[in-house]
């Protein structure tokens, strides 16, 4: 049995707990692995560490941060290839995927390049007589993540990479169902030039996201996984004086209106609805078609594609279309779910509670589930499934298309299907969605903007990755300066002598 470690100041440190959790391997249910889980002493004792490495790499050149990050991203290129295999064997995710996984964070990496125009302050001159007035941005001081395990890669560089740019150390919490690649990251960071300390790899539980975010050290705490987690920890967060940013769970509507292109909406929903077992917060779970034309029309598209779906391990090859879900007691939920959607009276259109693999019967996997006339009572609707389930919700109007996805608690993602730019148009703006998508399916958007929902799927008022990661991470500093007029020595037409 294979014992993981914490990353502390430099080094892989074993876990002093005596609590362990297990890593699985999905695709066959196997314990491959056992992650330690820290104390409140274990965390501390990083937090303490970070904080003295802290204040040199704050006051270093934000050029100097930069090459660091630069460095960074040429190894991820080097590692992709190791970073994948090692995140699809934890996760389950397929090969293409978890390099997507890697990709999306490096692409943040290469935005914090930019650093030192994105640290930038402003300056007035003579803002009265004499007066200059000017701000700085400067960093917060230890800072720290809580990461979730359906993007191992990308989410902690999505915090980190922006956060040490700043000037700022951090501790990573991730999830112990997948930890090893946070630690691979970390040790890349080095080997580009961060300094030990700055980035620790915390592993643990409850008690090490308590420890977070009661650690008086800690000046900020960012946070992606279920809602009510994101609510704890962003009112006891708050409550302890930090500044903090929870993003939680999701239920994405994709809008079908009659003029859409058929072909194009149904290819988008299998991608966005069953790519990465459904285990993402911008998969898209609800289909609402317009009209009972546009729905039967959707439906008979549907149907072959999903038929035709490859499910098994990422060892299976690039073919694959997704892999198994993380552990049995996700399976257990969404199958649960599955059974709630039957009984509730919804039509399941395509089942697949039966689905076996030869020869990883004991793998985690979910095959992929169509329900059409799913109403909003349902339980598939009201939850997140997290799962490769998608639910078919017949709108009458596009008005009442609208009304469905405004009047669900969660806020995260959203798109529409249409030709009419108008309807488009109409939606963009109406929408009280935070991402939204025209005929884009998973509208997440690039690193030089910022990703973010709105209702029960956010807490805070700054958004991840992009300019508000940069004011996340550092604080606004604001200097009044006068320099009274004062004798002027006249001219001197000798060289002086040499002290």
């Amino acid at each position: 049995m294979k014992e993981l470690t914490h990353y502390i100041d430099g080094a892989r440190v074993p876990g002093q707990s005596g609590r362990f959790s297990d890593v699985y391997n999905p695709a066959t249910g196997e314990v491959q692995a056992r992650c330690p889980l820290a104390s409140k002493e274990e965390f501390d004792q990083a937090v303490e560490i970070a904080a003295k490495a802290q204040p040199a790499w704050g006051a270093m050149n934000p050029q100097k941060r930069a090459r660091v990050m630069m460095e960074f991203v040429r190894l991820l290129n080097r590692d992709m290839d190791k970073l994948a295999e090692t995140l699809s064997s934890e996760h389950g995710k397929t090969f293409p995927d978890a390099k997507g996984d890697v990709q999306r964070g490096l692409e943040v990496v290469e935005y914090c390049i930019g650093a030192p125009q994105l640290l930038k302050g402003e300056f007035t001159d003579s803002a009265g007589p004499g007066i200059d007035m000017y701000s700085m941005r400067q960093p917060l001081g230890v800072t720290g993540g809580i990461t979730p395990f359906n993007f191992p890669a990308m989410i902690p560089m999505w915090m980190f990479a922006p956060a040490l740019a700043c000037g700022n150390a951090f501790i990573l919490k991730p999830s112990e169902r997948d930890p090893s690649v946070p630690i691979m990251l970390a040790e890349l960071l080095e080997e580009a030039g961060l300094p030990k300390g700055l980035l620790q790899v915390v592993n643990g539980d409850k008690e090490a996201v308590d420890a977070m975010i009661d650690n008086e050290t800690v000046q900020s705490i960012g946070f992606v996984g279920s809602t009510p987690i994101a609510e704890y920890i962003y009112g006891r967060g708050c409550s302890n004086g930090k500044r903090v940013q929870c993003f939680g769970g999701a239920k994405n509507h994709m809008i079908v209106m009659p003029d859409a292109d058929m072909d194009q909406a149904a290819d988008a929903l299998i991608g966005a609805g069953y790519g990465a077992a459904g285990e993402r917060c911008m998969a898209i779970s609800v289909a609402v078609p317009v009209g009972d034309e546009t729905a039967d029309r959707l439906i008979e598209k549907l149907v072959p594609r999903i038929e035709k779906l490859k499910v098994g391990p990422y060892t299976a090859g690039d073919d694959v279309d997704y892999g198994p879900v993380v552990t049995a007691a996700a399976k257990e939920k969404i199958l649960g779910l599955i059974e709630s959607g039957v009984q509730q009276g919804a039509e399941l259109v395509v089942d697949g509670r039966d689905f076996k693999l030869q020869g990883y019967e004991d793998g985690f996997f979910v095959g992929p589930h169509l329900f059409d006339k799913v109403t909003p009572d349902m339980d598939i609707y009201q939850q997140e499934i997290f799962g490769p389930v998608l639910s078919t919700v017949r709108a009458g109007s596009y008005d009442e298309a609208l009304k469905l996805a405004m009047d669900h608690e969660m806020g995260n993602g959203t798109a529409i299907f249409t030709r009419d730019g108008d309807a488009a148009r109409d939606f963009a703006n109406r929408i009280n969605i935070g991402m939204v998508g025209v005929n884009v399916p998973i509208p997440v958007p690039l690193a030089y903007h910022t990703f973010g929902g709105w209702k029960k799927s956010a807490f805070g008022d700054l958004n991840q990755h992009g300019p508000d990661a940069f004011k996340f991470y550092t604080r606004t500093k604001t200097v009044t300066a006068r320099w009274p007029s004062g004798i002027k020595e006249g001219g001197e037409f000798n060289f002086k002598a040499m002290d």
